[in-house]
């Protein structure tokens, strides 16, 4: 069974509480039990890790690269300036997919630039928490195409 890895960056353990205007008011806990289940359907085992810590975002991006067949990343604001989680990305060479709840576009303009997109698969972002579902979607479509 193709096993993938969904990745929450800081402040993403506060779904569903923080900014509920912008990040809705679906709670973290929810918000992975809909994912695992929505992998799960599409013949896919999924594990979830969630870090406010740059670092072990890292260290896990290395240690997914021998465990799973992909990612999907929501980086958070390490998105937009952390060149050590995009080395980390373009290290594994596994299919990394960034996800933004909101579109980073249409927000403050430091969040319209990604670091991270040029190393990653593809960006999905805008949908609300869809944008997981989509990116979890892609992976499971990379496999048959």
């Amino acid at each position: 069974m193709k096993k993938i890895l969904i990745l929450h960056g800081p402040n993403l353990n506060l779904l569903g509480e923080r900014e509920p205007g912008i990040y809705g008011s679906t709670g973290y806990h929810e918000l992975n039990a809909r994912l695992v289940e929505l992998a799960a359907s599409l013949g896919m085992e999924a594990d979830v890790f969630q870090s406010n810590h740059e670092g072990a975002l890292i260290d896990r991006l290395h240690a997914a690269r021998t465990e799973y067949a992909g990612i999907v990343l929501n980086a958070g604001a390490y998105t937009h300036y952390s060149y050590a989680i995009a080395d980390a990305i373009k290290a594994i060479r596994i299919p990394v997919i960034e996800v933004h709840i909101s579109n980073i576009f249409a927000r403050d303009s430091f969040r319209s630039h990604s670091v991270i997109a040029p190393v990653c698969s593809g960006s999905i972002s805008g949908f609300g928490l869809l944008s997981y579902e989509l990116a979890i979607r892609a992976l499971a479509a990379q496999e048959k195409t």
